[in-house]
């Protein structure tokens, strides 16, 4: 990709983390188990980490995935170059916070972090993302139910992690906000449709085999 060879803070300096829970039957989607079950729930989120993998797969920056419970040494994620890491903290906020710090410690300019919920995600998107990096210190991409699928960052603010109403439909809002009142240059991404509930799926353009 000739974006990539055009700018340094391509490859070795970006990094795209992908957040990612375990997939456990119980333990994933459980918004969407309400009404369709454990079985299928699980069987969404595991065709949403494929869709996820095949998207970063493209992308020629360095790649994490980020575990929620454990990390797995025999996995989908196991095939790519995807340094493997476990979240630490007791919520979002703070787990997204540690990664972002462990990143910009170990040296990457541009950060770029995307949940496993999003089935419209794209690596265009993705790449116009770490583009985006290169002029504005910030980049987000709405997701419809108020939160956030991406989040990129070529500077780290702790405090865009802290004290906030995770899972909610402000979360998109206040963080905008934060970067507006803190004179953070930043761009936004089309929004796009997280499947967190059956209503999601029914939206999305995703297809679950019977």
């Amino acid at each position: 990709m000739d974006i990539y060879k055009e700018n340094n803070s391509f490859g070795h300096g970006s990094v795209i983390m992908v957040f990612a829970k375990n997939p456990e039957k119980g333990k994933v989607k459980t918004r969407l188990a309400k009404t369709v079950g454990n079985e299928k729930a699980l069987q969404v989120y595991q065709k949403l980490l494929r869709i996820t993998k095949s998207v970063t797969d493209q992308l020629d920056v360095s790649k994490q995935i980020w575990y929620s419970r454990f990390v797995d040494n025999d996995d989908i994620w196991s095939d790519g170059n995807y340094e493997k890491q476990l979240q630490k903290g007791e919520n979002l906020g703070l787990r997204m916070q540690h990664a972002f710090e462990k990143a910009f410690a170990d040296g990457y300019q541009n950060v770029v972090i995307i949940g496993s919920d999003c089935s419209a995600l794209n690596p265009e998107l993705i790449e116009q993302s770490f583009r985006i990096l290169n002029s504005h210190e910030a980049v987000i991409g709405p997701a419809s139910d108020g939160g956030y699928y991406l989040l990129g960052m070529s500077a780290f603010y702790p405090t865009l992690f802290e004290d906030k109403p995770w899972s909610t439909s402000s979360v998109f809002e206040e963080t905008t906000r934060q970067f507006e009142e803190m004179n953070i240059s930043y761009k936004q991404l089309p929004v796009l449709n997280d499947i967190d509930t059956e209503e999601d799926l029914k939206a999305s353009n995703l297809v679950i085999d019977s």
